[in-house]
């Protein structure tokens, strides 16, 4: 049995908070529980805080890109929060963007990203 990595509503945000190692099954199962959360509560964000990794290698960096877009592919724009320098260093030096990954330095900031694409979106004809 594989470990599970809980996904928490805020509002309408999931909030996911990586506190474990990410093995590819633990991704997997991630990625498949995000998507159908998403769709049960009409959740139009996702957060995923990796305050928890100290280390990434291109797996986890494509993990991060894959769970975007299939998040944005839902209606749900995801905000990565919580990146640690040496994470960012490895990711660039690993060639990895992260396209269309959003980032914030923390929760708060990550959330407040969200709020106003929300209200943004609302806010048009």
């Amino acid at each position: 049995m594989s470990d599970r990595v809980p996904v928490l509503k805020i509002g309408q945000v999931l909030l996911v908070s990586i506190q474990v190692d990410l093995e590819d099954q633990i991704v997997l199962d991630l990625q498949d529980d995000l998507a159908e959360r998403i769709v049960a509560t009409g959740a139009n964000g996702v957060v995923i805080d990796i305050t928890a990794l100290e280390i990434v290698d291109s797996f986890v960096g494509r993990m991060l890109a894959n769970t975007a877009a299939i998040s944005r592919m839902l209606d749900a724009e995801t905000v990565v929060v919580g990146m640690r320098p040496a994470v960012a260093i490895t990711l660039v030096e690993l060639g990895l963007s992260l396209g269309g990954v959003r980032t914030a330095l923390t929760l708060e900031k990550g959330l407040a990203l969200l709020e106003r694409d929300r209200t943004a979106r609302t806010a048009r004809p």
